[in-house]
């Protein structure tokens, strides 16, 4: 570029750049000022006349910044001024974004963000069971809602409507769940902060146990009915009934996973977030080794295609509970034979048999021994055999005192 020449009006400066194209038949010009304020010369660059700078605007600029830096007052600068209108336009932008989520209601948050969220990362069924939850209870009383202008009072309205139409606490307890976490979720995405209304909502007492476990010839004629009707179906149960299997980790099982060898098969991903082993029974093992012949998956089951994992239990499973009679005249879901019942009865014939509860709790996968607990009820008979020998040992004891025996107990 030329050297800087003075301007027609006062503070203004420009050289000619010759490196730019032209603007119509004159060369580009590359614009400041100059000006003395508070006894300080300040020099201040703008930009090109092919930028939108004019003579005229270049003067009024100094004037501009000239009056503020004797005033104390900002922008005292091109730059300055640039740096305030993008501040500006932010902050702009962040008031509308906040007036948008405050704007938010509970129904437009689940139909634009959460339905889609859940049918990506859950199970066929929990996304149709939070549908039911959503469109029967939590919908009529918050789906207008703004987001932000729920209360715990409103949840407990829901709580009272369930509770009053006869829904088990149970029912009461996964609607709360489902709610915290769309508030959740809303917190993730932006859309929400502070803490969640269901964080002050009570949740009813309720004991969810299964206290359920099917004896052996109810487990044969299961197992029997099943293969029946799908060999795939029996397959999965026996894995449940005999290696204390969830359902999702049966679905998710791989056969790089399944060591035939040690008999043992690995679990990734659990739900207590631990991997855990589980130990292959005859049956299990033979019936693994049969589908490895057939298999052309890297899952040990796959879906009618043969192509994708199974994502829930086939509604067979149930068509075949009910036609053996196993729920006939059971009200209380807590008795009725589900895919669940399964590693339940897993867990039960293993206390049935003396194991201690520890060892259960490992091969279960449960996070707390708590958890494993429900089955204590299950070892009396253990319980009292082991008490009934140490009453025998204490008899015996009595006896060699009478008989003038004496222990030398610094022997062994």
């Amino acid at each position: 570029m030329s050297s800087w020449t003075k301007g027609k009006l006062p503070s203004v400066e420009y050289r000619i750049d010759k490196n730019r194209p032209k603007v119509g038949v004159n060369f580009d010009r590359y614009y400041r000022v100059r000006f003395k304020a508070l006894g300080k010369t300040h020099v201040i660059v703008l930009g090109h006349w092919s930028a939108g700078w004019t003579e005229q605007e270049a003067y009024n600029k100094a004037e501009k910044y000239k009056a503020n830096i004797k005033a104390g007052q900002r922008p005292q600068s091109w730059k300055e001024e640039q740096e305030m209108q993008r501040a500006e336009a932010e902050a702009k932008e962040r008031r509308k974004e906040e007036e948008e989520r405050k704007a938010v209601t509970f129904g437009k948050f689940w139909d634009e963000h959460y339905i889609d969220h859940a049918e990506a990362n859950k199970s066929l069924g929990s996304v149709r069971t939070e549908k039911g939850y959503y469109k029967n209870w939590i919908k009529p009383e918050l789906g207008d809602k703004k987001l932000l202008s729920i209360s715990p009072l409103d949840l407990e309205r829901i709580k009272k409507k369930m509770l009053d139409a006869g829904r088990a606490p149970r029912s009461v307890q996964y609607c709360m769940a489902i709610i915290r976490q769309v508030f959740k979720y809303a917190n993730i995405v932006g859309l929400f902060q502070g803490e969640i209304p269901t964080a002050k909502v009570k949740n009813p007492k309720f004991d969810n146990k299964r206290l359920r476990f099917l004896s052996h010839d109810e487990a044969d004629q299961l197992l029997k009915a099943l293969a029946e009707k799908s060999q795939q179906l029996h397959d999965m149960a026996l894995l449940s009934l005999h290696c204390g299997l969830r359902a999702g980790e049966i679905f998710k099982l791989t056969w790089d996973c399944v060591d035939f060898e040690r008999e043992t098969l690995t679990l990734k991903d659990t739900k207590s977030g631990r991997t855990r082993t589980a130990y292959l029974t005859p049956d299990t093992k033979a019936m693994l080794e049969a589908r490895e012949e057939d298999s052309l998956s890297k899952l040990v089951f796959v879906d009618r295609r043969h192509k994708e994992q199974v994502k829930e239990v086939s509604n067979a499973f149930f068509t075949v509970v009910d036609s053996l009679g196993l729920n006939d005249d059971i009200e209380d879901p807590r008795d009725r034979v589900c895919f669940h019942t399964l590693r339940h009865t897993f867990a039960s014939w293993l206390v049935q048999e003396g194991t201690d509860l520890y060892t259960v709790k490992e091969l279960m996968g449960h996070s707390t021994l708590a958890m494993t607990e429900r089955y204590s009820h299950l070892g009396a008979n253990t319980m009292r055999t082991a008490v009934n020998g140490l009453a025998k040992s204490i008899e015996n004891h009595k006896k060699s005192q009478k008989q003038g025996k004496v222990i030398n107990l610094q022997q062994g």
